[in-house]
C-alpha cells in the first residue's frame, strides 16, 4: 500500500481545503444575482437615454416594452448561469424537489401573500393589478408582468444563496437568513431610488419572502410561486 511522506500530505491538505465550499462562494452567488437586478438601472439610466434621445420617465410605449424585453433577457441569462453554476460547481442543486409541505406551512403562506396584498392595496390605493391594467393597457400589463416573473427569479436566487451562506457561518438553519438579506438589498436600493418608507417596507417584505422559502421546504418551484403572487398582488 502506497504510503504518503508529510511534505505530501501538507499539500494534499492545501489542495483539499482550496476546494472546500466556503459561505463567502455561496453569498458571491447571491449578489451576482443582485448585480443582474442592477443590470436594469445600467440600461435604463445610461444606455437607453442615450439610444432614445429622452429619460426614462418619458420612454414610448414601445420603447417601454423594448425595455422590459431587454431586461428579461438579460435576466433570463443571469438565471440560467447562477442555477447552473450552482449545482455543477458548488454541488448546491437548486431544482431538485424539496420537503413535504403541511397544511400549517401553507396557511402560513396564504398569511404572509395576504399581508403583502395589504401593504399594496394601502400603498396603491386599491386593487394593484387592475390599477396596472387600467392605467398601462393590455399590451404593457402582460409585457411588465412578464418582467416580474424573472424579477421574482433573482429575487428568489438572493435568498437562497444568502439562507445558504448563513447556514455555513452560523448554523440556525430554521432562521431565514435569506430574507434579511434579500430585504437589505431590496431596501437599501429603494431608499436611493424611492424614499425611506419604501426602503423599510421592502425589508419587510423580503423578510417573509425569505420565511417562505423555508416554508415550502426550500423548494425553488413552491417558493416561485407564492413570491411572484406576493410581487404582484
Amino acid at each position: 500500500m502506497m504510503t504518503l511522506t508529510k511534505n505530501e500530505k501538507k499539500m494534499f491538505s492545501k489542495d483539499k481545503s482550496k476546494n472546500r465550499i466556503t459561505g463567502g462562494d455561496y453569498l458571491s452567488l447571491g449578489l451576482y444575482a443582485f448585480m443582474g437586478l442592477g443590470m436594469e438601472v445600467l440600461y435604463a439610466y445610461l444606455l437607453e437615454p442615450v439610444l432614445y434621445g429622452v429619460s426614462m420617465q418619458e420612454f414610448s410605449a414601445m420603447q417601454t416594452i423594448f425595455h422590459w424585453i431587454l431586461t428579461c433577457v438579460t435576466w433570463g441569462a443571469f438565471l440560467y448561469v447562477l442555477i447552473k453554476k450552482s449545482g455543477e460547481k458548488y454541488q448546491f442543486p437548486l431544482l431538485e424537489k424539496g420537503k413535504t409541505v403541511r397544511a400549517w406551512q401553507w396557511a402560513l403562506c396564504a398569511v404572509l401573500v395576504f399581508m403583502a396584498f395589504l401593504l399594496d392595496y394601502m400603498d396603491w390605493g386599491g386593487f394593484k393589478v387592475y390599477l396596472e391594467w387600467r392605467g398601462k393597457g393590455t399590451l404593457l400589463f402582460l409585457f411588465q408582468y412578464l418582467y416580474y416573473a424573472f424579477e421574482t427569479g433573482l429575487f428568489l436566487l438572493i435568498i437562497v444563496f444568502g439562507q445558504k451562506a448563513c447556514e455555513v457561518w452560523f448554523g440556525r438553519p430554521a432562521f431565514p437568513y435569506g430574507g434579511v438579506i434579500c430585504g437589505m438589498t431590496w431596501g437599501l436600493a429603494h431608499i436611493f431610488t424611492k424614499d425611506l418608507l419604501t426602503g423599510m417596507l421592502g425589508l419587510a417584505l423580503g423578510f417573509a419572502m425569505g420565511s417562505v422559502y423555508l416554508l415550502v421546504g426550500r423548494d425553488l418551484r413552491k417558493a416561485y410561486g407564492v413570491l411572484f403572487l406576493m410581487f404582484v398582488l
